[in-house]
């Protein structure tokens, strides 16, 4: 089965690849995205998020997804010292780097409760798969028909923060100035919610979010600075990389 359509902000496309696929499972899928846009975008007047911010709701009345998703918000808020930060001065509550891989993570395990084995659900190049191996491509931070490296990734999540789409859009919330320490920083790690934030921490974080990165458990790194150099740790799955001997 493959379907694409356009959801919060960006086309998802979906790619399964299981004999039989249970009926509605795709309508399913994006139901649950166009509900969290719905509820989570700080871009809709009566979406949770925007009425939690203009004071309508107290964190004590948010509902769970919404409380889970700001716990996540202060985890990294905390673990980068400030500089992933979803309330910056003179900026509404913007938790869009924590919802989207949260959301689409949450869509893989729908998939896989739904008893499917291979798929891959790729959300704005942000991308969560099942079975495999499935490669994905990391775009050249400067030239959109270029390729960095391709990654072979089996049951794993990648993501990527970058300047190339929205320019200037990723805040260093110790400054309140953005972040250009990085051209490009793609994070590979077991799940989409983990790879998402720690892929727009690091950016935040700027040179220093790469070692930052790749100290987390579970999660390898491919980053380009400012002065396009190439930074990567040992364990990139990149696709037809030999082994490295023990």
């Amino acid at each position: 089965m493959r379907r694409v359509e356009h959801v919060m902000g960006f086309p998802v496309s979906l790619r399964i690849d299981d004999e039989r696929v249970p009926e509605g499972i795709g309508d399913t899928v994006f139901a649950w995205l166009r509900e969290v846009d719905e509820r989570f975008s700080p871009f809709k007047a009566d979406s949770e998020v925007s009425r939690l911010d203009r004071g309508e709701l107290s964190a004590d009345t948010v509902s769970a997804d919404l409380a889970r998703v700001l716990g996540l918000c202060e985890e990294y808020r905390v673990a980068t010292a400030g500089a992933f930060d979803v309330r910056l001065p003179g900026r509404g509550l913007d938790p869009c780097a924590v919802v989207k891989g949260w959301s689409v993570q949450r869509a893989a395990e729908l998939l896989t409760g739904a008893g499917l084995t291979r798929f891959c659900l790729n959300a704005g190049g942000d991308v969560v798969t099942a079975g495999g191996p499935w490669r994905v491509g990391v775009r050249h931070p400067d030239t959109a028909d270029r390729l960095c490296t391709v990654l072979e990734v089996t049951g794993g999540a990648v993501a990527t923060s970058a300047r190339y789409e929205r320019g200037d859009h990723i805040v260093d919330g110790r400054t309140g100035r953005p972040a250009t320490g990085l051209l490009s920083v793609t994070v590979v790690a077991p799940t989409l919610t983990e790879a998402d934030a720690v892929a727009t921490a690091a950016f935040a974080l700027g040179e220093e979010g790469v070692e930052w990165a790749a100290a987390r458990a579970g999660c390898e790194v491919y980053a380009v600075d400012a002065g396009r150099r190439v930074l990567r740790t040992p364990g990139l799955p990149v696709a037809g990389a030999r082994p490295v001997p023990a």
